[in-house]
This record gives C-alpha cells, sequence and structure tokens, in this order.
C-alpha cells in the first residue's frame, strides 16, 4: 500500500518526485494522468495524498480532483497540484474541489518535504 500517488504525463517528472520522496521514507505509486490516477486511488484505499500535475491528456488534474471527491465519494485523501499553472481561476477551481496545497514547479523537494509528509501521514 502507498501512502503517496504521483500523478503526472511526465516521465522524467513522475520519477524525480518518486524517487525523492521513497529516499524521504516515504511509500510512493505512480501514475501517467488523471484517468490512471483515479484508477489507482480505486485500487489502493491507503493513499493518504495525492500530488498531480495539473495539465494533462485523458484527464487533467483538477477534474481528477472532483471526481476523486465526487464520484469516489473520498474526502479523506489529501490532494496537492505540482504545476506550471498559476492562475487564480485555476486556484480557485482547486480549492473547491478541497485541493489543500499548490506548489508550481519546478519542484523543490526541500522545501515541501515536511508539509508533504504532514498530508501523507
Amino acid at each position: 500500500m502507498a501512502q503517496i500517488l504521483v500523478v503526472d504525463d511526465s516521465g522524467t517528472v513522475r520519477n524525480e518526485l518518486c524517487d525523492f520522496l521513497t529516499a524521504n521514507g516515504l511509500t510512493v505509486s505512480s501514475a501517467v494522468d488523471g484517468k490512471d490516477g483515479l484508477e489507482k486511488l480505486k485500487a489502493d484505499p491507503g493513499i493518504k495524498l495525492v500530488v498531480s500535475d495539473v495539465n494533462m491528456p485523458n484527464m487533467d488534474g483538477l477534474t481528477m480532483a472532483e471526481k476523486i471527491r465526487s464520484e469516489l465519494k473520498n474526502t479523506t485523501t489529501n490532494i496537492v497540484m505540482l504545476t506550471t499553472e498559476n492562475s487564480p481561476a485555476m486556484k480557485e477551481r482547486g480549492k473547491a474541489a478541497g485541493i489543500k496545497g499548490w506548489i508550481v514547479k519546478p519542484f523543490n523537494g526541500p522545501a515541501v518535504l515536511a508539509s508533504l509528509k504532514k498530508l501523507a501521514a
């Protein structure tokens, strides 16, 4: 069972983030887009935190977050966006979907590690 699900269509970003989190003692799984992320979350009830990109093919991260809350009826898994997007409208949509944080790329692991560990506990 994973603590954290990393959802990003960029293999480089996904691997970098997974490697960093694993090296810091967290159990991680990954998904290639929002659709894959939903399936992985359904299959692993132990996931406490989803870290997701916004812009992805098949299903974007904000739509995935909305579906986690509405279709899966999951209000306990924390969701954080890791993205290049920084528009107030997107942030408002994320807040409405219950997103706990918004991290702007490039990812600075040491700066957010404590927060991610807390959300994954």
